[in-house]
């Protein structure tokens, strides 16, 4: 007869809560007053814990921003992919997925901005910019998934074009011209380069 799976112990519970209250506390004061203008001492008085404690979790402010946007462009991710599942066209259903990045990128754009630049210029021995890198690694898969489908293009070739669709995305949110673009116009702009991209 197997044996039932144990249930976390105490300490385990322990450091699930500590963590789930840094997220929180982290998650609210980035909303409010974004990334740059929070201190890592006041996420920890939030969430009742120590500033060492807190470093024990994210060693950067950098990292904690991935950790609280990452559960939520898994989110978007999932949205994408399950809007796009039914749609036969390639520039539509690529665009199906990646809208739904953008506007949880959009957010609050100096946030979504610094998440990008943590991508690319983090940690990558960080356990949340590993998730992150994950992440971004599933949407160009998600996208060469819907490439493919049409099976003239090989796995190769689509997950050549996903990745290019990957770097425009990048582009675009991260972009100091848009900045104040609202998130139909960088949707637009993603659009008209993957258009060209796709075109045969």
């Amino acid at each position: 007869m197997p044996l039932a799976s144990k249930s976390p112990g105490r300490r385990e519970r322990n450091k699930q809560e500590k963590l789930d209250r840094i997220t929180a506390a982290a998650t609210e004061l980035f909303a409010e007053r974004g990334v740059d203008e929070v201190t890592t001492q006041e996420i920890a008085d939030k969430a009742d814990i120590g500033a060492g404690t807190l470093f024990l979790y994210a060693k950067t402010k950098g990292e904690l921003l991935l950790l609280v946007q990452n559960s939520t462009y898994a989110d978007a991710l999932d949205e994408g992919r399950a809007a796009a599942e039914n749609l036969s066209d390639p520039l539509d259903a690529v665009l199906a997925i990646v809208r739904p990045v953008v506007e949880c990128n959009r957010k609050q754009v100096d946030n979504g901005r610094t998440y990008l630049r943590e991508i690319v210029f983090g940690d990558p021995a960080e356990p949340h910019h590993r998730d992150a890198l994950t992440l971004t690694a599933q949407t160009e898969e998600a996208i060469a998934a819907v490439l493919r489908r049409d099976g003239r293009t090989s796995a190769s070739d689509a997950a050549t074009r996903a990745h290019i669709v990957s770097a425009i995305m990048f582009v675009s949110m991260a972009a100091t011209i848009n900045v104040a673009s609202p998130v139909d116009d960088v949707v637009q702009e993603i659009r008209d380069q993957v258009r060209v991209l796709l075109e045969k």
